[in-house]
């Protein structure tokens, strides 16, 4: 597991966006953020686990976060302009992005799979990870230095059967993230790193592995250490990195 403990008050006055905010993974990202002193806008599909989400960072005395509800895989323009004007007006600024959401969908051979499941797959996977990175993109320049965080895949760096969307889609995630860096090291503060969480217990690793016991799994929490590194200050010298969570 990578090791890493954050300092109290890492993120002190950031303002970090994870989206697929309301489970897993990122309900962990979420949660630690907020108590390393980040101000959280929690993005996902479902308002009533984002709910849940808020209110925990309030119970725990955490600055107060912001509910953001959009759906990756329909949302168009004016959807992602509405969202980035949002934060202007209520932050001015955006310091970390974590393009965390998810979608594995059923596995099946290649022939079997459908147009509109190959469409679902990249476009909640990449398309909708590069609209939201494309439209705060000026906010992050106004952060003065950002951090840019793509949750991969095993399947963004090794080949898989049966879910040639879901490895395409992490396949393209991982070369979208070295392109910005290509095109942001010389010339913005924003750093992009992509972090691969490897086999942990969530709903998406259950749907792949059904007969695993998610008991022998490690739990969200555990993977947090590495987002935080890369969000915060220490791992400010990251950039254009593929690294893993369990390292």
């Amino acid at each position: 597991m990578f090791d890493y403990k954050a300092p109290a008050g890492l993120l002190q006055g950031k303002v970090i966006l994870v989206t697929g905010a309301g489970s897993g993974i990122g309900r962990a990202i979420a949660l630690a953020s907020a108590r390393a002193g980040a101000t959280l806008i929690l993005l996902g599909r479902n308002v009533e686990r984002l709910e849940k989400v808020y209110d925990e960072i309030e119970e725990a005395g955490g600055a107060e976060p912001a509910i953001t509800p959009l759906d990756l895989e329909t949302a168009g323009d004016e959807q992602y302009m509405a969202l980035a004007n949002s934060i202007d007006e209520t932050f001015g600024r955006l310091d970390g992005l974590v393009n965390n959401a998810g979608y594995l969908g059923p596995l099946m051979p290649f022939q079997m799979m459908t147009l509109a499941h190959w469409q679902k797959t990249l476009q909640s996977n990449l398309g909708g990870a590069f609209a939201l990175t494309k439209y705060c993109f000026p906010l992050m320049q106004a952060a003065g230095s950002a951090s840019v965080i793509f949750s991969s895949s095993s399947a963004g760096r090794q080949a898989f059967a049966y879910s040639s969307a879901y490895t395409a889609a992490k396949h393209g995630l991982e070369a979208l993230a070295q392109s910005l860096f290509l095109e942001w090291e010389n010339t913005t503060a924003i750093r992009v790193n992509t972090v691969n969480p490897g086999p942990c217990a969530t709903a998406l690793r259950k749907a792949a592995f059904p007969a695993e016991d998610p008991a022998t799994l490690p739990q969200p929490d555990d993977l947090v250490p590495i987002y935080l590194y890369l969000l915060g200050k220490d791992g400010a010298h990251e950039n254009g990195r593929q690294l893993s969570a369990q390292d």
